[in-house]
């Protein structure tokens, strides 16, 4: 399976810059999986269509200020993207210009208020880097760092809080959970009074989840890992909805790579930590996701690959279609599908 298969050409004007201005308000593409009918909405109609009994999974993960910008000692200019906390003071990042980083270099940011130090080299600009500073390391990172907006974001977004979910609970992502973006504190209320059971679940965010396919061929693709949890609550609610034949509606690929991850041969969910790896592409067999809230994914991206598994390659790809002469707005701060 090649990855130009899931290519497609979108007009930059189609690339959103900015977030509605309520959050709710942005349309909704709605797609069914087995035929490909496809309706337009509003996001604040998905009320119509989930029903009592249903589980609304969404991920409650918040972004970090991941972004440092910072200098060595000859003054030459390094990015540090965290990605994933290992140990302590040692992080998995991204650098730019990653080539350019040895191990024992030194990274300044903030004049020396924060120091980092190369420890190891994993792949490409991929760094283990060990940090040294004074105080609360999380308030040192909310002083220096930024919040990391994609590159094709090229506006400032006036408010930080429109770049997380407004249920964001647990830091430890370098990106957000772009399709809870969506949701606001009063239509979620109005789900709940429905009837309809809202669960949450945690994925880091990190580079397994954006690194984009560098490989023709994408079964020579390898995902990063991503740290996850699925607590006791939210493993008995879920089995138990699905048990009584309910519909499980992931918001977001993060939440259904996170419930695929830790489901077990019985199609049971299990509950506890870990990390995950896991590449869903057309030929998957879901386990556990019935429906899924999405946004709009970039070209030959992995998100692409999973919505296509989840419906079909030619659903999706028309969808897309359709999206771009509709004129939907795209990627992290655009609009958003059901694949119901």
């Amino acid at each position: 399976m090649k990855k130009e298969e899931f290519s497609f050409k979108l007009p930059e004007k189609l690339i959103a810059q900015r977030p509605k201005e309520k959050r709710d308000e942005s349309k909704l593409l709605l797609l069914d999986k087995h035929t490909g009918e496809i309706e337009h909405k509003k996001f604040n109609e998905i009320l119509n269509y989930l029903n009592e009994g249903d589980c609304l999974v969404l991920n409650n993960t918040k972004v970090i200020p991941a972004r440092l910008i910072g200098n060595k000692k000859t003054g030459a200019r390094v990015e540090l993207l965290l990605l994933k906390r290992l140990d302590g003071d040692k992080w998995e990042t991204l650098v730019n210009p990653g080539r350019k980083a040895k191990v024992g270099d030194e990274i300044y940011f903030g004049g020396e208020f924060l120091k980092a130090v190369v420890v190891d080299i994993v792949e490409e600009g991929n760094r283990i880097i060990e940090f040294e500073y004074e105080g609360i390391f999380e308030e040192v990172l909310d002083k220096l760092g930024e919040l990391p907006l994609p590159h094709y974001i090229t506006e400032k977004l006036e408010e930080k809080s429109r770049y997380q979910t407004v249920y964001a609970k647990y830091d430890g992502s370098s990106a957000a959970p772009t399709a809870g973006l969506h949701f606001t504190k009063e239509l979620l209320k109005k789900i709940e009074a429905k009837g309809v059971t809202i669960v949450y679940i945690t994925l880091h965010v990190g580079l397994g989840t954006f690194r984009p396919v560098k490989v023709d061929n994408i079964l020579e693709h390898k995902m990063h890992s991503e740290v996850y949890e699925v607590t006791e609550v939210a493993k008995e609610k879920i089995n138990k909805a699905k048990l009584k034949g309910n519909k499980i509606i992931c918001v977001g690929t993060t939440s259904a790579r996170t419930l695929e991850s830790s489901s077990n041969a019985k199609g049971e969910v299990v509950s506890g930590c870990g990390e995950t790896s896991i590449f869903i592409y057309p030929g998957y067999k879901f386990k556990i996701v019935d429906k899924l809230i999405t946004n709009f994914h970039l070209p030959e991206s992995t998100l692409m690959m999973l919505v296509s598994a989840l419906s079909s390659k030619e659903h999706i790809m028309n969808a897309y279609d359709v999206a771009i002469k509709e004129e939907y707005r795209f990627y992290s701060l655009g609009d958003a599908m059901l694949i119901n």
